[in-house]
């Protein structure tokens, strides 16, 4: 396991260990990337038509954060954080939530909605391979999430990635893999990908998944139909929906996170 060593700077080139203070958020990067983000690989588990467009992971950059009081005996979960803008930013009251349930944070930079969905799903796969040589991570507590954008990503990788995502927490956005009605029958959402059977039936049966939303989010129809007519439908064992009174498009508060990763927890 690799040492934790006090570092004066921000901006850490890991290729072998770690240089990481716990308690201080800092900017690192990646020397190399798992087969799973090979670009057949990544077209294949999503069915997808086009190509992913050439990646280094190299070159790419990642923020993150692990609880002040991070032990390298104690195994921590893992909340891989996928953002709908450029930078990897959460609310700040997230963070004692995050340190609370042992998970430690990463996001990367430049993976907003404007990146193609293939990078942006390789960036999330290329941090969990990484932080697991860095850190110990309980491989059964590692959480992809997002916001808006993001956590449609997050939904797709939450299933086509289901041997290397366990739980998947959504906020305001998600996508599925059927067409979907809402449960009124009013609106009906269209197929977001198209997911290798060998991985849905790992995630039916073995993946935690929450779709957080709010009665004014503009994606609440969509959460519904997906998580009624969806992963409800589908037969999917650990599925919970979280509808927040009176909010909106925006994060969920950070009671409403750990409400989220209480429920993941529980279902392991």
């Amino acid at each position: 396991m690799p040492r934790l060593l006090l570092v004066l700077c921000l901006l850490v080139s890991v290729a072998h260990s770690a240089d990481l203070k716990p308690g201080l958020r800092t900017t690192i990067t990646f020397d190399e990337s798992p087969p799973h983000s090979d670009a057949l690989e990544v077209k294949l588990r999503l069915s997808a038509a086009e190509t992913p467009p050439p990646y280094d992971v190299t070159k790419e950059t990642f923020d993150i954060l692990l609880p002040k009081n991070y032990r390298e005996a104690d195994p921590h979960g893992l909340f891989i954080w996928i953002s709908a803008s450029d930078k990897p930013a959460i609310p700040a009251e997230w963070e004692p939530v995050l340190a609370e349930k042992k998970l430690i944070f990463i996001g990367a930079h430049k993976s907003g909605n404007p990146r193609s969905v293939f990078d942006r799903m390789r960036l999330a796969i290329d941090a969990n391979f990484n932080v697991r040589k860095l850190a110990n991570i309980d491989p059964a507590r590692v959480i992809v999430s997002g916001f808006s954008g993001g956590a449609r990503v997050a939904s797709m990788l939450g299933v086509c990635y289901a041997d290397l995502f366990p739980a998947t927490i959504c906020c305001m956005g998600v996508n599925f893999y059927t067409d979907v009605s809402t449960p009124d029958g009013k609106q009906t959402f269209r197929l977001g990908y198209l997911p290798h059977d060998d991985f849905v039936k790992i995630a039916k049966n073995e993946c935690r998944y929450v779709l957080s939303t709010g009665e004014k989010d503009f994606n609440l129809p969509n959460t519904q139909a997906v998580f009624t007519n969806g992963f409800q439908k589908e037969g999917f064992k650990a599925v919970e929906m979280l509808n927040i009174p009176a909010h909106g498009h925006s994060p969920p508060k950070a009671e409403w996170l750990k409400k989220a990763i209480e429920f993941i927890d529980a279902k392991m």
